[in-house]
Parts: C-alpha cells; sequence; structure tokens
C-alpha cells in the first residue's frame, strides 16, 4: 500500500468524481483509477459501488476514508517534526470552527498565531453545527475545533476559550431598549438558521425552557444574510453581540435577553498525538493555566 494510493482515493471521495480527483491530484485519470483498483484488491474491499458511470462510496470506503486521512497526518506529522527541531517555521494547521465565532474568538487567535508562525499556513473549515464540527475533528480532517461547549464526545479534550453573550436584534423602527424575555420574544417574527444549528439549537432551547413556540418567518443557511434580513424588516434574530455591532451601527435595535443568555465557547482537539501547529496554536488560544 503506498501512501499516493491513500490520497488518490481521499480525493475521490471527496470530489466525488473520478475525472476531478485526477485533475486535482495532476495524474491521468486511468491511472488514477488503476492505482485504486490496485488498492481495493490488496484490501479486499470494493471502497466504491459503481453504478453505471456512476458511483457511491461503499461502507468500506466511509471507514477508509477516516483512517486514511489519520494516517497521512501521521506521516505528515514525521516530517513536521523533524522541521520542529529547528523552529515551526513550516507547515500547516487545519482548524474548523463554528461559523458565528468567526468575527470572535476565531479572527483574533488566527491572527495571532499567524504573527507568531508566519510560515504556517491556516486552512480554516465552516461546519453545518457541531456535530459535523465533532465529526470533523474525530476523522482528522481538522486538528482544532472551537465550538460551544460542552462537547461531550470520547476521544476529545477540551479546553475553555471564555463566554459569548447572545442578544436579540430587533428591525430598524424598534422602541424597545430593554431586556426582552421569550414571552415577548416569541410574539415577534424571528429570523433563524435552520435546526441543527448551533444558534438555532440556542434559540429553540431558550423558547422550549419557557413553554413558548416561536414564530420562525424565515429560515435561512445563509449566515450572511440574516443582518440584512433583519434591517430589512424581515425579523428579529439572535446573534452573538459581537456579530450585532453592524446591525445596531446600520439602524437595528439591540437589546439583552431577560435573564441573560451566555454560551461558553472553547477548543476542542484528540487525544492522540497533535502536529507543532496545532500545539502551537492551543498555548496561544488556550495558554495554562
Amino acid at each position: 500500500m503506498e501512501l499516493q494510493q491513500l490520497r488518490y482515493a481521499l480525493a475521490v471521495i471527496d470530489t466525488g468524481s473520478f475525472t476531478v480527483a485526477a485533475r486535482q491530484c495532476f495524474v491521468a485519470q486511468p491511472s488514477l483509477s488503476q492505482s485504486i483498483r490496485n488498492l481495493e484488491r490488496e484490501l479486499g474491499v470494493e471502497l466504491f459501488e459503481r453504478i453505471g458511470r456512476s458511483f457511491i462510496v461503499s461502507a468500506a470506503g466511509a471507514a477508509f476514508a477516516d483512517a486514511a486521512r489519520s494516517a497521512l497526518r501521521a506521516v505528515e506529522n514525521v516530517r513536521i517534526e523533524v522541521d520542529a527541531v529547528s523552529g515551526l517555521v513550516v507547515g500547516h494547521l487545519d482548524l474548523v470552527a463554528l461559523p458565528t465565532l468567526a468575527v470572535e474568538p476565531v479572527s483574533p487567535l488566527v491572527g495571532a498565531f499567524r504573527t507568531a508562525h508566519p510560515g504556517v499556513v491556516v486552512r480554516l473549515a465552516h461546519p453545518d453545527g457541531t456535530a459535523d464540527l465533532v465529526r470533523a475533528v474525530l476523522s482528522g480532517a481538522s486538528e482544532v475545533g472551537i465550538t460551544v461547549l460542552p462537547v461531550a464526545e470520547r476521544g476529545l479534550v477540551a479546553h475553555p476559550l471564555g463566554r459569548q453573550e447572545i442578544v436579540a436584534v430587533l428591525p430598524p423602527g424598534s422602541r424597545r431598549r430593554t431586556p426582552i424575555d421569550a414571552h415577548a420574544l416569541g410574539r415577534l417574527p424571528l429570523v433563524a438558521n435552520p435546526v441543527g444549528t448551533s444558534t438555532r439549537t440556542l434559540l429553540d432551547a431558550v423558547f422550549a425552557e419557557s413553554g413558548v413556540a416561536p414564530t420562525i418567518a424565515v429560515e435561512t443557511d445563509q449566515r450572511e444574510a440574516i443582518i440584512p434580513l433583519v434591517l430589512a424588516g424581515a425579523g428579529a434574530a439572535l446573534l452573538p453581540r459581537v456579530m450585532a455591532k453592524p446591525a445596531r451601527l446600520q439602524g437595528a435595535a439591540v437589546v439583552a435577553l431577560e435573564p441573560r443568555l451566555w454560551r461558553d465557547l472553547g477548543l476542542v482537539h484528540r487525544t492522540s498525538a497533535l502536529s507543532p501547529a496545532a500545539r502551537a496554536f492551543i498555548a496561544i488560544a488556550a495558554p495554562a493555566r
């Protein structure tokens, strides 16, 4: 089994296409296909179920993907560890973070890390929700995740990063300036992310605890559209206070919830060995106390 075979198979799994995978790997498609067939013979399983000219990833292929990513990362870390003897000057860091944490704390942490280690490339991925983030870290697709705590998942270590307040953002023209409770908020049309995302989970929990049924007027997975929708009068929204600041500058009313709502943020990584870049990032983001 060769490392290149693992890379070829993962490229097909990630792109969903033998043609695109071959292009990304800078190899002729027949050569890539033959290499994968040789790998399947060696493993004794089919990684892909071929259906005419199309295919799907088999159950064995899904299991292979996680193991292959871990193997490639381990090999890469051998090289990086050698480079680290003379200082962390090369390599990359695969980081995954919830989109609502991009402004705070992800941006300042990545900025501080890049200032300290300018030779390391940061590859930042955005999952659909906490479950996707956890899967990315456990599978080895990302080494470090920044998310909402708690994360009760075996095989992960968590480091607290502080708290973030969630506030209500009301359309321009709202006269409300005092904190708003779930009952009053439930009478307003709301702009929200789909079920399963971190902020939607928080919103649903607030209303469930108060026994109030929310009025979801607009549901969108385009997070960058939420503030424009609020400003256009489509409804109110619950957002981290740091994300609500631009809306307030454009005329929206930003008020605290009653009772105040906070969420705990943290950094998670696997219990297995980390690359020098990941260790350096953790030292900056969550220094030992």
